[in-house]
């Protein structure tokens, strides 16, 4: 039952020396500010990590041609080799994994403005691909439609802007679908503008890069049948190393090179490398609850010490309160309720203030795009750090408490 003479009692002892007890609070706040602050930044580095790669499979993987560095079937080593287009359907045939494919083409992107549409021009990518790209790295068209099948059969000369290059050429408003812009030096009709749905994004950003259907590049820039790039992503369920390997084996098959050739293609295991920024996510969030535990446990050794101190003072009161008929179990409950409440109070404020200036972060933040995003605090971890204020009171207070049970009442009364 809620006993209000006990509470009073709590409240004047905690009191009875202000700098003192405000001096020990200090420590259990400082580690819960701490613990409340690194938690919510660290949430929000996850929160800007994941807004970033989302809309981009994370289930894919990327392939390129490097020089040969082994000798083999006669060919010396530092031979140069392009994938092809007849690549394409052996490893669609041969790998019963795959999904999705796409072989891409990069051009463009230097000094000159590339890009012209009348008096309107820019320096900007250009990349040739098929629609499945647009599975892989995924676009929000917010004008038009992305290139299509009957593009890539008809070779027709279409293209698909970014939002940065529509700005450039287009008025504000304008639809640019039907419009004819020029693209190093041959003209292209525009049949949609792309806004990335992703931060990652490959061969430079979608909002300054202009797609061809990859069948059009080749021709129209005499490409031949040459691959810069191949993009491939695996069916649902099935680990990406499975069909890199595959795709891999398949490549230095059909292009003569040594199977012991690591380096004459470069392959990017896309759900690798999210599963090292996951892992590193998981260490830091160990680490942060280690560094805060163990600050938040400075200060309740902090609060024992004190409350050993506040016993030793108060052994003849103690002593009284025994010999007056308190039970071992009231002067424990005494005892552990102070450390409680003082740690409580400490760390509750600790929290208010935490919240308090991680919404304040998050309103300034929210005003530009960033990587750390959103920082804040989950009910649960809320809830959690109640607990853990809760059993850090409790052992603050088990020491304090201990050495008052040993208190004789004779022995407490007769002190001076």
């Amino acid at each position: 039952m809620f006993d209000i003479d006990r509470w009073q009692e709590i409240w004047i002892t905690i009191t009875h020396n202000k700098s003192r007890s405000a001096l020990t609070a200090f420590g259990v706040f400082w580690g819960m500010l701490m613990l409340v602050l690194m938690v919510g930044a660290g949430n929000a580095l996850s929160e800007g990590i994941s807004s970033q790669i989302q809309g981009f499979a994370t289930n894919s993987a990327f392939f390129a041609a490097n020089n040969t560095t082994v000798a083999y079937k006669g060919f010396g080593k530092g031979r140069s080799w392009n994938m092809i287009n007849s690549d394409i359907p052996i490893i669609r045939e041969r790998v019963k994994e795959l999904q999705y494919i796409s072989p891409v083409l990069f051009g463009g992107g230097g000094t000159d403005n590339n890009v012209v549409r009348a008096e309107r021009s820019g320096a900007y990518q250009v990349k040739g691909c098929y629609p499945e790209y647009d599975l892989i790295e995924k676009s929000k068209m917010l004008y038009g439609r992305y290139v299509n099948e009957i593009d890539i059969a008809e070779k027709r000369k279409v293209c698909v802007i970014g939002e940065r290059i529509y700005e450039v050429l287009f008025q504000k408003g304008e639809d640019p679908t039907g419009s004819q812009i020029r693209v190093n030096g041959i003209y292209f009709q525009v049949i949609g503008v792309a806004r990335s749905t992703s931060g990652v994004s490959i061969g430079g950003q979608t909002a300054e890069t202009v797609v061809l259907p990859f069948s059009t590049m080749q021709q129209a820039f005499n490409q031949g049948n040459i691959i810069h790039f191949l993009a491939a992503t695996a069916k649902p369920g099935v680990a990406v190393k499975v069909i890199q390997n595959q795709i891999e084996d398949i490549l230095k098959q059909q292009h003569q090179i040594s199977p012991d050739d690591k380096d004459a293609l470069f392959s990017m295991n896309i759900e690798e490398q999210f599963k090292m920024f996951n892992n590193l996510g998981i260490g830091i969030a160990a680490l942060i609850w280690i560094v805060g535990l163990g600050t938040l446990l400075a200060g309740a050794i902090g609060v024992s010490n004190i409350m050993l101190v506040t016993v030793r003072e108060r052994t003849k009161e103690i002593g009284i309160r025994r010999a007056l008929g308190a039970t071992p179990r009231n002067i424990i409950g005494q005892i552990l309720s102070e450390s409680i409440v003082l740690t409580m109070i400490a760390g509750v404020t600790g929290i208010i203030v935490g919240v308090g200036l991680l919404r304040a972060v998050g309103i300034v933040l929210s005003q530009s795009d960033q990587f750390f995003k959103d920082p804040q605090i989950s009910f649960t971890m809320a809830v959690s750090s109640l607990v853990i204020l809760v059993i850090i009171g409790t052992m603050a207070g088990y020491a304090p408490a201990q050495r008052a049970m040993m208190i004789k009442p004779v022995e407490a009364i007769g002190e001076e």
